[in-house]
């Protein structure tokens, strides 16, 4: 059975601090809200800056259902998978968008990215106090800037108006706060972003080894940082200034990145997600911010992520060997229907039941799967094969069997191939066709590999190249979470999702009642809902 992770509800805005025990998320005893900050026991910068990775990790709004609901499955190519019962509300509210202000993984959502946000404030405030200066103390503050613009860049994509709460408080009235305006959100994550890439390491290697494998860097706060421009400049009425004026901005961040010299896109497609022990995707030249997930033989020194297992193949059907997650997140079929077969990238995406995983070159080991059988509700006809698990790791760490898991997984939050993209689309837009031609090329280059498929598009008319790149990213980031942002940004939402039941106020959710009815009516319901 999925492992869902439950909430008991508390107001998270005005909550300091949750505690995790037994992976499950509980409002305990707590210190008077009026302790001064040298009763809070804080520790080190770096301790808190650590422990805001650990918060990535371990809170399911980050690392598992809720942000694949928010992110992935509201899109075309994506859907809950499972079984039909199997956390059978999420069809309802992401699948065909009748969304709700009152359940678990909405909840959690909204909850888990206000938390991040006041452990940041709490670490800079920390580091304000105390004047810091030196260059370490700084990259951990640059660290807690990252991690807040990133929770409010998904809070305010996911509802659009969100409380700014930017300061750290221990009264409890002071952290409830009414809706902000979109502008002003983004105002604070430029705020925010500037000074990530002020501080920020360009990288943690020492004598050429990196010595920090996923801490954040300059390039994850430019490519984070690009990422909301281009957002802006997408969609109609969000944020200052012109369209022309966020592609320019994000234009310029993509140069910063490839610039620097720290990051290429990986020789082939599969080599990003080879996580085990025969061929290690993990933190490759391609990977610019990645979520870190670690198991020792047996289970020993257990530092997982539920990431890849939520996602992993699960056929009810099948013997125990094929129980190998909880099988959420899987194709569509009018991914696969539009997928052209001739583009490579196809076979190392999906993975079809009652077939080869398709060896090494496919991003398979050489097995064939159980075959589909519609009437066993478990069973899927496909699954995402971009967190398809080595056998050899499951029996290296244990994770096989009725229990089976593959919490070794690593999240790949930000990766090089989109900002390659993001630049083609920049320079598109801003009237560079060359430019747009030549990033495009790279991407699909990579993709063809040696076969004598995926011809390289010249650039025709700025429309012609949008198409193009349009479509680059639809196959590229197919079950990464991207499509469905990159829908409502260029406006093509209600076209691709409308026979799904999506309308224009479907781009935002309904902020969580339990939420609204806590603050005492001080924040309000978004208008559309």
């Amino acid at each position: 059975m999925k492992k869902l992770i439950k909430i008991t509800w508390a107001l998270i805005l005005i909550i300091p601090m949750l505690i995790v025990i037994n992976g499950c998320k509980k409002f305990l005893d707590r210190k008077p809200l009026t302790a001064t900050l040298g009763d809070l026991h804080q520790g080190t910068l770096e301790a808190q800056s650590l422990g805001l990775y650990n918060t990535l990790r371990s809170y399911a709004g980050f690392s598992t259902l809720p942000w694949l609901d928010f992110n992935s499955i509201r899109d075309d190519d994506a859907q809950k998978g499972s079984s039909t019962t199997d956390g059978a509300e999420i069809n309802a509210e992401f699948e065909t968008f009748q969304y709700t202000k009152d359940d678990w993984a909405t909840n959690t959502y909204w909850n888990d990215h206000y938390y991040m946000i006041n452990l940041t404030n709490r670490e800079i405030y920390f580091a304000d106090s105390l004047k810091v200066t030196d260059d370490a103390s700084l990259r951990n503050v640059g660290e807690a800037y990252f991690f807040r613009a990133y929770s409010f860049f998904e809070l305010v994509k996911a509802y659009g108006e969100v409380p700014k709460i930017d300061f750290y408080y221990t009264r409890s009235a002071d952290g409830i706060r009414p809706k902000s305006p979109v502008d002003s959100i983004y105002a604070l994550i430029d705020r925010d972003l500037a000074k990530a890439v002020q501080y920020l390491p360009l990288s943690w290697a020492v004598g050429g080894v990196n010595t920090y494998p996923g801490r954040l860097t300059r390039g994850a706060a430019n490519t984070l940082w690009a990422q909301t421009h281009m957002y802006r400049a997408g969609v109609a009425g969000i944020g200052v200034g012109t369209p022309a004026t966020h592609y320019q901005a994000a234009l310029q961040l993509c140069n910063a990145v490839i610039n620097s010299g720290q990051y290429s896109l990986t020789p082939k497609f599969t080599d990003i997600w080879k996580d085990g022990l025969n061929g290690n995707g993990k933190n490759g030249p391609e990977s610019i911010f990645e979520m870190q997930a670690n198991i020792g033989k047996d289970g020993t020194n257990y530092n997982g992520v539920q990431w890849g297992t939520c996602q992993n193949v699960r056929q009810g059907g099948a013997s125990n060997d094929w129980n190998l997650g909880w099988g959420w997140n899987t194709p569509t079929q009018k991914l696969e229907t539009d997928w052209d077969n001739t583009d490579p990238r196809k076979r190392m995406t999906i993975l079809y039941s009652g077939q080869s995983d398709g060896g090494p070159d496919q991003g398979g080991y050489g097995a064939t799967l159980p075959p589909y059988n519609p009437g066993t509700s478990l069973d899927q006809p496909y699954w995402n094969k971009k967190v398809y698990s080595d056998p050899e790791m499951r029996k290296f760490t244990g994770e096989i069997g009725p229990s089976g898991g593959a919490d070794w997984i690593n999240h790949r939050i930000l990766r090089y191939a989109d900002v390659i993209l993001m630049k083609a689309e920049c320079a598109n837009e801003l009237g560079d066709g060359a430019t747009a031609e030549a990033m495009l090329e790279l991407v699909r280059a990579r993709a063809r590999g040696s076969a004598a498929v995926l011809p390289h598009i010249a650039f025709t008319s700025q429309a012609q190249m949008r198409t193009a790149i349009k479509n680059e990213r639809r196959w590229e980031f197919a079950m990464e979470g991207y499509r469905f942002h990159d829908l409502v940004r260029w406006g093509d939402a209600t076209s691709a999702l409308s026979s799904l039941g999506y309308t224009n106020r479907c781009r935002y959710y309904p902020i969580p009642q339990k939420i609204i009815d806590l603050s005492g009516g001080i924040l309000k319901q978004n208008p559309e809902w």
